[in-house]
């Protein structure tokens, strides 16, 4: 692994509600592994940093928005093992950059904007060959380190899950790759999914195509209706709610991801979805650097 990865903080969250319902909820704080390659990024990089050092690439190619989490941590992950890295940013340049395109060229990345049309063929053979054309060998990585190799990244989070233990665990799914992961390593747990994205409803195939294998349809559980509204979409409900976690357990969420997905959990337990005697395990994904885009005093923390 790039950086030393050694004890994550597992939280129990004390609630009433939780207890009176018999339910045990925990959040698994891979927020905290590093400020910036936090969360499931450094595990989804993993192999294609390995696959770069193993086949000399000296650059890494990738694609992200202006707000993108991948885009900041591959950056800074590329300046730690010495690779020249460029960053395929959806959209025209602005004249003011956003903050974490700022980070990513403070880091070394190099940005080219290409228009929305361009990037939706940015999985095509004829977009890569023309990187490559452009560029010179190097290592690809897709938008959210989605692909096999991502996926066997993010199952590395199970060394960091007491196996038996619970119930269900749940993620945030933005590509689904972290999602393909933690299901290919599960035994007998349920794996909840709470898609950022509005509209996102290929997740199975996502999933299919990250493990080259059958889909543990049985084991899989996705909430649909907690994406309010699409991708970093918010409402003062969302934030509010971000608010009462952090006044309530101390606990910082993204308004991207982690929040939805914690939000859809208690939403659920409210409603008496889980059984009683459920142990419930949230995946903190990370990725908070993502609410420096608020406005100045929305959150409290």
């Amino acid at each position: 692994m790039l950086i030393d990865i050694l004890n994550i903080p597992l939280e129990v969250l004390e609630c009433t509600d939780f207890s009176t319902r018999q339910l045990q909820l925990s959040v698994l704080r891979l927020d905290m592994i590093h400020p910036v390659i936090s969360g499931n990024k450094i595990f989804k990089l993993h192999y294609y940093l390995q696959t770069a050092a193993a086949k000399k690439h000296e650059r890494i190619i990738t694609f992200g928005g202006a707000y993108s989490n991948h885009l900041s941590a591959t950056a800074y992950a590329c300046k730690l093992a010495g690779l020249k890295c460029i960053g395929i940013v959806r959209g025209d340049a602005t004249a003011a950059l956003s903050h974490t395109l700022q980070f990513c060229i403070q880091q070394g990345m190099q940005l080219q904007f290409i228009s929305r049309q361009q990037y939706a063929e940015k999985e095509t053979a004829a977009f890569i060959e023309n990187l490559m054309q452009q560029h010179g060998p190097c290592t690809v990585i897709p938008e959210g380190g989605y692909g096999v190799e991502g996926a066997n990244g993010a199952a590395l989070i199970h060394t960091f899950i007491n196996p038996g233990i619970y119930t269900h665990i749940c993620i945030a799914a933005g590509t689904a790759t972290t999602t393909a992961g933690i299901l290919n390593g599960c035994n007998t747990e349920t794996v909840v999914c709470v898609p950022a994205l509005k509209g996102m409803t290929d997740i199975e195939k996502r999933i299919a195509n990250c493990t080259n294998g059958p889909v543990k349809s049985k084991q899989l559980q996705i909430f649909y209706d907690y994406h309010f509204g699409g991708y970093a979409k918010k409402t003062p409900e969302l934030i509010g709610f971000m608010n009462d976690v952090w006044q309530q357990h101390r606990l910082p969420t993204d308004f991207v991801y982690t929040a939805k997905m914690m939000f859809a959990i208690t939403d659920k337990i409210k409603q008496g979805y889980f059984a009683p005697g459920s142990n419930i395990l949230c995946l903190h994904t990370g990725g908070l650097q993502g609410n420096l885009s608020l406005p100045k005093a929305t959150l409290l923390y």
